[in-house]
């Protein structure tokens, strides 16, 4: 049966890799970008199949918008795939309050808007599924990426909430992980950077010189991880995390493994604020239960 999608961030990079991978496929879709023109192409090849809107992902009432002419046009929504987003590299303390919160809005208030837009929908369906793009950044931090990786935190604890909350009902929550892509967004990112200050150039200009070396040879292959998107779209069985890429998965296992190490030898600390003669068996089984 075709399915119904909405895809943020339609216009170019992934996003643009998804919608025409779902076209192709047979499905309907709802194609959103800030500048709806840059979607006329898609609409020219593929016809009633795709409906194009306006959306601005920091914009809740717009969010609440997209939904809505989704289910007017076609009747239902059966995928959300939150995938607009970006980054700018500079150090946080020249990273402006503006810039700072503008990419919060964007990377994650995005995510937040449209979820809540499409739940009710969802709901009352008793079917779906929410794919949001985050990035194995939610999970390791990188110096000069502040904003952006916290964002991408802040979109994987939030995935996991409403993963367990839509459960009960059928909606199916996650989000995927990758590591770089041959997409836009090593220039866009790379486009951005101030002179850092001497003192950052350690860690932040690290940064700088690494994706200068690798824009353009990221292993991640874009076709590729839209073909994983339209599986993951049919399948009931959601890990609320999913790496994609060697790269991601590397770079996870290696901060893992730091972390691990950390919490094993502070570990006398971490339990030495517990009251005398706590039982901890009575909290971890409520918890497992």
């Amino acid at each position: 049966m075709s399915r119904t999608w909405l895809i943020t961030g339609s216009a170019n990079g992934l996003g643009r890799t998804i919608a025409e991978a779902v076209l192709r496929h047979g499905d309907r879709l709802v194609a959103t970008a800030r500048n709806p023109q840059q979607l006329s192409a898609l609409k020219e090849q593929y016809g009633d199949q795709v409906a194009i809107t306006a959306l601005d992902v920091t914009d809740a009432a717009a969010a609440d918008a997209a939904v809505q002419f989704a289910v007017d046009t076609f009747g239902r929504l059966d995928v959300l795939v939150n995938n607009a987003g970006y980054g700018n590299v500079a150090p946080f303390e020249q990273t402006t309050p503006e810039a700072f919160k503008a990419q919060i809005d964007t990377n994650f208030y995005g995510v937040v808007n449209l979820a809540r837009a499409v739940m009710p929908v969802m709901r009352g369906q008793r079917s779906g599924h929410i794919i949001n793009i985050s990035s194995v950044g939610g999970r390791i931090g990188t110096p000069g990426l502040s904003a952006y990786q916290s964002a991408k935190w802040a979109v994987g604890g939030f995935t996991e909430v409403l993963a367990m909350e839509a459960a009960a009902f059928g909606v199916k929550v996650i989000a995927v992980e990758p590591g770089g892509m041959r997409t836009n967004w090593g220039q866009v990112a790379r486009g951005s950077v101030p002179a850092i200050m001497p003192d950052y150039e350690p860690s932040v200009g690290a940064i700088t010189n690494l994706l200068k070396a690798y824009v353009g040879k990221e292993f991640g292959d874009p076709g590729k991880v839209a073909q994983v998107i339209l599986d993951l779209a049919s399948r009931t069985d959601l890990p609320p995390h999913l790496l994609l890429g060697s790269d991601a998965l590397h770079m996870y296992k290696q901060t893992e493994a730091v972390r691990s190490k950390a919490a094993a030898d502070w570990e006398t600390v971490s339990t030495s604020t517990d009251f005398e003669g706590s039982d901890f068996s009575v909290f971890a089984n409520r918890m497992e239960g």
